[in-house]
This record gives C-alpha cells, sequence and structure tokens, in this order.
C-alpha cells in the first residue's frame, strides 16, 4: 500500500513540483501552502510521512516539526531548506527532524530521503502494531478470575495499575504472577513504555549486577563496550522484579537506593543516571520470615511492600480449572493444529480434584501434553498423567503442600477437609454421593461442611 505523503510549502512552483516527483513514484501525496492547514489535516487523515518548507507565512517548518514530536511522534518529518539556511536545518535535526534537504534538489535525493522516511514510518507503525497486540494480550480483562481469591487480585490490580507506587506479589511458583505484573503495567499510565524482566535467581550475583545497572566498557573483563542495563532500558516503564527474596545483600543494598534516589550508576562508571521506573517484584518466599532471619533487609522489604497482592495457589481455586483448561486447549489446539473438543467429565473430575503443586503452570504443561497426545478428538481421562489420576500420588502432593509446622491434628483436619471437597468435586457436589463415596450419613457430612465451609447441593 502507498505511502501517505503530507507536503508543506508556501511556494506554489514547489508544491506542484514536489506533488508530481512523488505521485509519479507511487506516493499518495496532499500537498498544502497553508501549514495551519496542514496541522488540521494530520488530526484527520493517515499521515505516513510529512515533507515541510522551513520559512512560510504563520507557521515554520520548526513548528510543524514541534507540533508532530509533540502530538504524532511516529510520524517522521523532513525539512526543506534554502542552502543559505543550513543551520536552521541543523537545529531542526536537533530536536528530531528526520532529514533535511536542500533546495534547488536533485530529484533522486528528495526520493531517497522520502523513501527512507517510509521505511522509517512502517517500522514505527509495526512497533505501534506490535505493542497494542501485546498491550491486548496481557490486558486483564485476558486473565481467568472467577473464584473469590482471584477476583480480589483483580480488584487490586484495579486500584494499584494508576498509581506509581511500587507492587509486591506474592505466591507460590507457577500461580501467575509475572502476568499479574504485566496487567498492572498495561492498565497503568506507562503502559507505552518498555516491560522489562529479570528474574533475579537466573543469574549469579556478579552478572546479575551488570545486567540490573549496565556496565561501563574496560570495567572488568570481558566488558569491550558500554552495556546499559535494565534499568535504563526500563525507564518510562516497569521493570519487573521476579525472585527478589534471591538478591545478595549487596544488591539489596543497591536496589534500595534506586528506590530512594531514582538513580542509577553503571557497573565500573563513576556517572549517575536519573531512571523513571516502576518496579513491581515478586516472590515466592516469606519475606518477613527472611527479614527475621537476617536474610533480607528490613528497609529494602517496606520499600517494595507498598502494595501488596496475593496469588492463590489454583488448589484454592478450584472454579477456575475447568476455564483455565479450556483456555490453555484452545491455545495448544492451534499451535498443532489438532481438532480436540474438549474435556470428558471424568478427566475434568480428575484435574479438578487434584492438588497442583506446580500450580497454573503445571496445569498448562498438562493440558499441552494431552493435546500432543490425545486418541480421539475428546481427552479422557486415559489421556492424562499418571500422577493426575493416581490416588496415592494425589494424596502424597496433598500431605508435602502442608505447612512443615503444623501440629498433628491440624494436619489431621485439612486431609479430612481435602478429601470432603474431593469428593464433592466427584460426585457433582450432591451431598448424598459424597456421604456414600465417603462412608459417612448425610448428617455427618452436614456437619463437616459446615466445619471446613464447604457448599453442595
Amino acid at each position: 500500500m502507498p505511502a501517505n505523503i503530507l507536503v508543506l510549502d508556501d511556494e506554489k512552483n514547489y508544491l506542484l513540483i514536489l506533488e508530481s516527483i512523488l505521485e509519479d513514484e507511487g506516493y499518495n501525496v496532499t500537498a498544502l501552502s497553508d501549514p495551519e492547514m496542514g496541522l488540521a489535516y494530520l488530526e484527520d487523515s493517515e499521515v505516513d510521512v510529512v515533507l515541510t518548507d522551513m520559512k512560510m507565512p504563520n507557521l515554520t517548518g520548526q513548528d510543524v516539526l514541534e507540533h508532530c514530536k509533540k502530538n504524532y511522534p511516529h510520524i517522521p518529518v523532513l525539512i526543506m531548506t534554502a542552502f543559505g539556511s543550513i543551520e536552521a536545518a541543523v537545529e531542526a535535526m536537533r530536536i528530531g527532524a528526520f532529514d533535511y534537504i536542500t533546495k534547488p534538489f536533485a530529484n533522486e535525493e528528495l526520493l531517497l530521503s522520502v523513501n527512507k522516511a517510509e521505511q522509517y514510518a512502517a517500522t514505527q507503525q509495526e512497533n505501534i502494531r506490535l505493542k497494542r497486540e501485546i498491550r491486548d494480550r496481557y490486558s486483564k480483562d485476558n486473565i481467568i478470575a472467577r473464584g473469590k481469591g482471584m477476583q480480589q487480585v483483580m480488584d487490586m490490580v484495579d486500584r494499584a495499575a494508576p498509581s506509581k507506587s511500587t507492587v509486591l506479589i506474592l505466591g507460590e511458583s507457577g500461580t501467575g504472577k509475572e502476568l499479574v505484573a504485566r496487567a498492572i503495567h498495561t492498565s497503568s499510565p506507562r503502559r507505552e513504555g518498555p516491560f522489562i524482566t529479570v528474574n533475579c535467581m537466573a543469574l549469579n550475583p556478579g552478572v546479575l549486577e551488570s545486567e540490573l545497572f549496565g556496565h561501563e566498557k574496560g570495567s572488568f573483563t570481558g566488558a569491550t563496550a558500554m552495556r546499559k542495563g535494565r534499568f535504563e532500558q526500563a525507564n518510562k516503564g516497569t521493570l519487573f522484579l521476579d525472585e527478589i527474596g534471591e538478591l545478595t545483600p549487596e544488591l539489596q543494598v543497591k536496589l534500595l537506593r534506586v528506590l530512594q534516589e531514582h538513580q542509577i550508576e553503571r557497573v565500573g562508571g563513576a556517572e549517575t543516571f536519573d531512571v523513571d521506573i516502576r518496579i513491581v517484584a515478586a516472590t515466592n518466599k516469606n519475606l518477613q520470615e527472611a527479614v527475621g532471619k537476617g536474610e533480607f533487609r528490613e528497609d529494602l522489604f517496606y520499600r517494595l511492600n507498598v502494595v501488596s497482592i496475593f496469588m492463590p495457589p489454583l488448589r484454592e481455586r478450584r472454579e477456575d480449572i475447568p476455564l483455565l483448561a479450556a483456555h490453555f486447549l484452545e491455545k495448544y489446539t492451534k499451535e498443532n493444529q489438532v481438532e480436540i473438543k474438549g474435556f470428558s467429565s471424568g478427566a475434568m473430575d480428575y484435574m479438578s480434584a487434584f492438588e497442583w503443586p506446580g500450580n497454573v503452570r503445571q496445569l498448562e504443561n498438562v493440558v499441552e501434553r494431552c493435546t500432543v497426545l490425545a486418541r480421539s478428538d475428546t481427552i479422557h481421562a486415559d489421556d492424562l498423567p499418571p500422577e493426575i489420576k493416581d490416588e496415592e500420588s494425589q494424596f502424597k502432593s496433598a500431605v508435602d503442600l502442608l505447612p512443615t509446622k503444623l501440629n498433628l491434628a491440624d494436619t489431621m483436619d485439612k486431609i479430612e477437609g481435602a478429601l470432603v471437597k474431593r469428593a464433592l468435586v466427584k460426585t457433582d457436589f450432591v451431598q448424598v454421593k459424597a456421604a456414600e463415596m465417603l462412608g459417612l450419613s448425610k448428617s455427618n457430612l452436614q456437619y463437616k461442611l459446615k466445619k471446613y465451609g464447604l457448599k453442595a447441593k
């Protein structure tokens, strides 16, 4: 599709020449002699490149450039100027003109500059499209949150996103902490800025410091060039620090300084740089316990824990399991180009009753496996991995998930509650059937339902 070029020049002869040259090259051209009309045209029309003269009545080319940089930063602006006004053109380049062309110009020179500007505009449009696609993909509206626990999470996202405050996301591995961090970013005023992630556990401390703060050339063996770190890369956006509980004491001090002063210093450098970032951190550790043990700085904990969001484990949001499974099934049937209608009731019963120690990440892995290995257009219980169906494995996973400091009475209550809940799931929450499965009278089951806060038909 040919690019749309807006040409502004108060000299009618030049306007006609430019229009003819560009249209012969296949461009869609709108040529105007009044720059104020040009700015009005930009508001209502699709323009890829602006080509403007420097000296015009009412508004100069620099005025047009400054208006475009402020309101349409993705549109490249080419400045035309007489040979004696090169200084003005250089100033225009300094404030963001894509290129300048001196009058009189050679046709080849003009077309080369316009072609480069067109390619730049196409790249900018593609970046805008990709950013919009990513923002839509990670919108909070795409997070499955039927259960009360996740509804509370999304309420916190709504309230926290507009602010500049640091957010600490807590929860077990695989619960979707990064997804919520992205939802906070895409719902915030920083949505057009970068979202940069760092896994603090994936790198050794020396590499992590360079990764976060960047380094100057020659600061250590192998530092052959200056490199910006993640703090600088995230400027005007959001930095997501996953597994924040793994930071060494030295890096905790450096992070605290960034949070307090909004400045960083590259490894091996003496110059400080201002950074405008919002930090969202996440951990599966109990940071308060780590503070008590002297493993995590108390002042850093309070700086991070301005807004805290707890991600419930999947076993505490079982009503979301069928929706999550359907979502992952749709994803992997498209990816693997297979046709699978859904899950049998037996398969879904097993999945709903399982404890999911790996949480949503484990569920996604199971659905992907079933999508690849299913024997028919429906995923049946036989298609599930053995651990999902094995009663002993389920019991072991449930026991492993219990806190180690529980006394025996509390532990037995936990196990009994889980067994009652599983019986309800397997009997579609029908009391009579659940009581029969558990070998209890109906009245005894009703007592236990009340005791554990469960509901049945």
